[in-house]
């Protein structure tokens, strides 16, 4: 694909391109225009298509290649992790504070004054939480939330969207707790969607685009049903 896809809100969810048509520069740009409905969503995301813009930007879906996973039985988790879970500084729960894991993962980070997560972001994955698709892992200290993760879990795909961290180790105890929480229920893999140094050194790899589709068609369902996250918390 040479030129870049428009979408229109009327358009329907599967209208998306092919996702190995996606742009190689800048890498997976697949789609833009749209909304953010969230049965569009459901199909973009089942198809490995997620979306990424900024305020004033339209809306901007992405598929990019390589994409970055993580396999539950690859997660590293380092010495001075574990003594950290090990001493039970952090307590956990699940789907108790998604509303305040998204303003933690939307707070500005220090290297940069913005974020991609905007109040129209915001909105839509509220509206895929009340419908038990979206999920947060929160991470508490002395009764104050420290940090978390949250994501779509469809199938047996978990979906990372965003993590947050406010003090040392907190959104890497997360994805720790996420694993544990998920195996017992047949997770086969988290997408990443990028690769970066910090999930690198907790076990995430990239794979070709080409195996990542295949992969997730075998691993969410035809017709998957939301998954209840309350069991098994601690």
């Amino acid at each position: 694909m040479s030129r870049l896809v428009w979408l229109s809100a009327r358009d329907r969810p599967e209208a998306f391109p092919d996702p190995n048509l996606a742009l190689a520069e800048p890498n997976g740009l697949l789609a833009a225009g749209g909304d953010l409905s969230t049965e569009r969503l459901l199909y973009a995301y089942r198809h490995g298509i997620f979306p990424w813009y900024e305020a004033g930007q339209p809306i901007l879906w992405w598929s990019p290649d390589p994409r970055a996973v993580l396999r539950p039985g690859d997660l590293k988790v380092s010495r001075s992790l574990r003594r950290v879970l090990r001493q039970q500084r952090f307590e956990f729960t699940a789907d108790s504070a998604f509303c305040d894991v998204l303003a933690g993962c939307a707070e500005p980070r220090s290297y940069g004054a913005g974020t991609w997560i905007t109040l129209e972001m915001r909105a839509a994955y509220e509206r895929l939480h009340a419908l038990g698709w979206a999920h947060s892992m929160e991470v508490w200290q002395a009764g104050e939330l420290v940090g978390g993760l949250y994501g779509l879990h469809i199938g047996r795909v978990f979906f990372g969207e965003s993590m947050f961290s406010r003090v040392s180790d907190a959104s890497k105890a997360a994805l720790v707790r996420l694993v544990e929480h998920l195996a017992p229920m047949g997770l086969a893999l988290i997408d990443c969607q990028q690769a970066t140094g910090h999930l690198a050194r907790l076990g995430a790899i990239t794979i070709p685009r080409r195996a990542f589709l295949a992969e997730i068609h075998e691993a969410c369902k035809p017709e998957p049903e939301p998954v209840n996250w309350t069991l098994g918390q601690n």
